[in-house]
């Protein structure tokens, strides 16, 4: 088998990757008898499906095309949280003064090495979703691409693979908007950003959605002079616009030069072989060449080549079509992951590929929309969210009531300097019931978890309120919203009968 692009350079690092998620002397089984489950993609959904069936005793196949660990391995969230890693560490550097911490020769970044350290660690992690620890799971571990030839049965090379169910967990990959000239430049997306072993001097970013807000922050703390680009105000457009303000100037003050509400954004190779970007941004009109280009907008599903219509599987450009339960209109086939849902996280798909396995095996109603799904934003400060915004409570007719606790008032915060951030929930009006949070501050993508473990117990801001949380520590600020929503209930009524009560009993 020939060493897939994105393994390139061809280091020890990538080398030891290639021999645990596309082993070259890989030789597929022979297929023998009806499989319980197969499953036509290794990404996060399709070993997470593969692994959990075959530990329970299911006979499954496990049919990747390209990589094992998808996505997430290879070109997301893994490479991206090394190169955040080393960012998060210039920055602590570059601010070390505020701390009373002097560094003379100020700060030198080896962008060679910080991609070695990257592809260093996406080595070391990857025995996770081995070829080969699959196999000794148990599962039949098929290296090629997998077609379905008939409602119940899926082609690879020479080899029928029969099945009782199915799972489409193929995913999903960048997609490049309609820009005038983009056809006619070189661009990255997160496919091919990794491949860089050079620091682009100056970088264009299209997109300042998740992936471009973090990529653009990293990049301009290695050294780049990044230009992001974004046809709406501001950043993040998803996320509470308090929330991208905070990080919007975080953002700034990290060298990131924003231009949103980018209009007529037109792309020019340069004669030295760079891009050239105009557009008009805030009545300003910018003529920018880059050395690299970035594109960060949007994803489309893998449903190429796939024989989707032979299984009898409905699909548009949107992904494969299914019910709550993740079937698709062929009852014998389901899907999970980036292949069909609009939260397009690992962790979504892992527990999207739970919901399958209990539906698909064991005749489950587990149903997807019962998943609450918080995500976050791995930029300095991070950005996490979990349940209902204002915005859609009010588009879905939910009166809610809101609390915030900003963590300038949170001794942990304040000590640490990450006082710029707060801890906002939203609650049912008239109840305690938590309907959705955002958090902004250092580590939000951990704290953003005890308010989606409360949503998914059933626990209200009165119980948040009654658990004890340590001292000094930033979770305070999440104990310190439920102490908000239990003064709201010592009305004057109430004030005033406990005041008689102490009265009488002195």
């Amino acid at each position: 088998m020939s060493t897939p692009i994105q393994l390139q350079p061809l280091d020890e690092h990538n080398l030891k990757l290639a021999a645990n998620v596309r082993p070259p002397d890989w030789i597929n089984p022979t297929p023998v008898g009806r499989y319980n489950l197969v499953v036509l993609g290794a990404g996060t959904a399709g070993l997470v499906a593969a692994a959990g069936a075959a530990g329970l005793g299911a006979k499954v196949a496990l049919i990747e095309r390209e990589l094992m660990g998808g996505d997430c391995l290879n070109v997301g969230c893994v490479p991206s949280k090394a190169l955040i890693g080393s960012a998060r560490t210039i920055r602590k550097i570059r601010n070390a003064d505020e701390f009373g911490i002097h560094v003379p020769d100020g700060v030198s970044v080896d962008f060679e090495q910080v991609m070695q350290r990257m592809r260093r660690l996406r080595a070391e992690i990857s025995p996770n979703d081995a070829a080969a620890r699959f196999r000794d799971l148990g599962v039949d571990v098929y290296l090629g691409q997998g077609t379905f030839v008939d409602s119940r049965a899926v082609q690879v090379g020479d080899q029928r693979l029969e099945f009782s169910k199915a799972v489409i967990a193929t995913g999903a990959r960048a997609a490049a908007p309609a820009i005038p000239g983009l056809d006619q430049v070189e661009y990255l997306t997160n496919e091919s950003l990794f491949l860089l072993t050079e620091l682009p001097r100056r970088l264009g970013i299209i997109g300042a959605g998740p992936i471009g807000c973090e990529l653009a922050q990293t990049f301009a703390l290695f050294g780049s002079e990044v230009f992001l680009v974004e046809a709406t105000h501001g950043i993040l457009p998803r996320e509470d616009r308090e929330a991208a303000a905070i990080l919007e100037a975080a953002m700034v003050r990290d060298g990131v030069k924003l231009l949103c509400c980018g209009q007529n954004l037109e792309l020019q190779r340069s004669e030295r072989g760079q891009v050239r970007m105009t557009l008009a941004s805030h009545d300003q009109r910018y003529d920018e060449v880059v050395d690299k280009l970035l594109v960060a907008t949007g994803r489309a599903p893998n449903v190429e080549s796939l024989g989707l219509e032979a299984a009898g599987v409905r699909f548009d450009s949107q992904g494969v079509q299914v019910n709550d339960r993740l079937q698709t209109t062929n009852p014998n086939v389901f899907a999970a992951g980036d292949i069909c849902s609009r939260y397009k996280f690992t962790h979504a798909a892992d527990f999207m590929a739970r919901t399958v396995i209990q539906n698909a095996l064991f005749k489950g109603r587990a149903k997807a929309s019962s998943l609450t799904i918080p995500w976050s934003t791995y930029t300095s400060p991070e950005v996490a969210h979990v349940g209902l915004s204002t915005q859609e409570a009010s588009e879905q007719g939910i009166a809610i009531e809101t609390y915030t606790q900003e963590f300038k008032e949170v001794d942990r915060a304040i000590l640490e300097g990450h006082a710029d951030g707060f801890v906002r929930v939203h609650v049912k009006a008239g109840s305690d019931q938590i309907v959705g949070a955002t958090i902004v501050a250092a580590n939000a993508g951990d704290l953003i978890s005890e308010i989606t473990l409360a949503m998914t117990s059933g626990l209200g801001l009165k119980k948040v309120a009654n658990t004890i949380h340590p001292y000094p520590t930033q979770a305070e600020a999440i104990r310190r919203v439920g102490d908000q929503y239990n003064r709201t209930r010592l009305t004057p009524v109430v004030k005033s009968l406990f005041k008689k009560w102490l009265q009488w009993s002195r």
